[in-house]
């Protein structure tokens, strides 16, 4: 494995480690919210009781859909295939820039790897909308700063 590969590869990983502890926070929350439910006991205040209860549901559903979020991101992880090769930036590549490193996956932010910074960006991101689909040597105008494809894994 090349050197790039395996920074691809480390870069993957991160992303997976973002993911699973976003994954664990949310199934703690929700576990939390569960016990906070279920141990509540009925209040000589009905209304408060109520709300309480209102309120802890509320953050139920909250979590619940920020479970599913981070599902559809697990699911867009496993479809990266690291080792296939591309000469034309797309889902899964790792993108060296004249300005900036970009690995095309989620939106993960800001890694250092082997004393370089990279970028894990979601594919709907504006300026992996611009990358998508381009070569090395292309060439990239994005909020007036110019930069150009140095190479593509």
């Amino acid at each position: 494995m090349s050197k790039t590969e395996n920074i691809k590869q480390a870069l993957y990983n991160k992303c997976v480690g973002f993911t699973q502890r976003r994954l664990n926070t949310i199934n703690k929350t929700i576990e939390e919210l569960q016990e906070s439910l279920t141990s509540e006991t009925k209040s000589s205040a009905g209304d408060k009781h109520e709300t309480g209860r209102a309120m802890v549901q509320l953050e139920r559903e909250k979590a619940g859909q920020q479970l599913a979020e981070i599902q559809k991101i697990n699911q867009l992880l496993a479809k990266i295939e690291i080792s296939k090769p591309s000469k034309t930036v797309a889902l899964g590549s790792l993108v060296m820039t004249s300005k900036s490193n970009y690995f095309i996956a989620i939106s993960a932010g800001e890694f250092e790897i082997e004393d370089q910074k990279f970028y894990a960006i979601a594919a709907n991101t504006p300026i992996a909308q611009l990358l998508l689909g381009k070569t090395i040597q292309d060439e990239i105008t994005f909020r007036d700063q110019h930069f150009t494809i140095i190479e593509v894994v």
